[in-house]
């Protein structure tokens, strides 16, 4: 992903996205605190380097790298992290599941009526993405994690993007069987629709 980077920045490379699955691993973005990496001998720790706090990748999690050249698509940081949200949220639109975003909580959430409230009343959601992204001379990568179906379990060992209270769930989780090429298949149809023209696919 580095050297893509610095290939798109030099004119040698175009935009990339890649979509992955990741062995189980927790990362740590810019702003993680260690007091919100809970069980740190459960899985691998890496320094991500991007913005936000700790995210756990793993099987069943569709991993999105988003390495776009914002010097030509308009050198808007919000816009660009509102158009992921809304990528995001209309690529779920397509399995009839919506997704919304949260002052103040990174990623996109799921209204859980099912559940009881918090302590304090407030209603449940759960994190359906997390969205973490860095930006070099206006390229973009790192980007967003989108659980399909995901052992949940496994985000027991740090408090995600250190959010307390509200859960994560996953496409299946919510009764969808979705299949990892469903999913890629909805976020290429939908990327034309709030990006414009695709980059490679490698």
């Amino acid at each position: 992903m580095e050297a893509r980077v610095e290939g798109i920045l030099n004119g040698t490379e175009r935009e990339a996205i890649w979509l992955l699955e990741h062995p189980p691993l927790y990362t740590a973005g810019t702003s993680a605190r260690v007091e919100d990496l809970t069980d740190p001998d459960r899985f691998p720790v890496y320094e991500a380097r991007r913005g936000g706090q700790y995210t756990y990748h793993g099987p069943g999690q569709r991993v999105i790298y988003v390495m776009l050249d914002l010097g030509r698509r308009g050198r808007d940081v919000r816009r660009f992290v509102e158009q992921l949200e809304h990528w995001v949220i209309d690529t779920l639109d397509e399995f009839n599941l919506r997704g919304e975003i949260r002052e103040g909580r990174v990623g996109v959430w799921i209204a859980r009526p099912d559940k009881p409230a918090l302590p304090d009343g407030t209603p449940r959601e759960d994190k359906i993405a997390a969205i973490g992204i860095r930006l070099r001379k206006w390229i973009s990568f790192h980007g967003i994690s989108i659980n399909v179906e995901p052992e949940l379990g496994h985000f027991d060992g740090i408090v995600p993007c250190g959010i307390t209270g509200h859960g994560v769930t996953s496409l299946v989780d919510l009764g969808l069987p979705v299949t990892m090429d469903d999913l890629d298949v909805a976020l290429r149809r939908q990327f034309d629709a709030v990006f414009g023209d695709a980059p490679d696919q490698p």
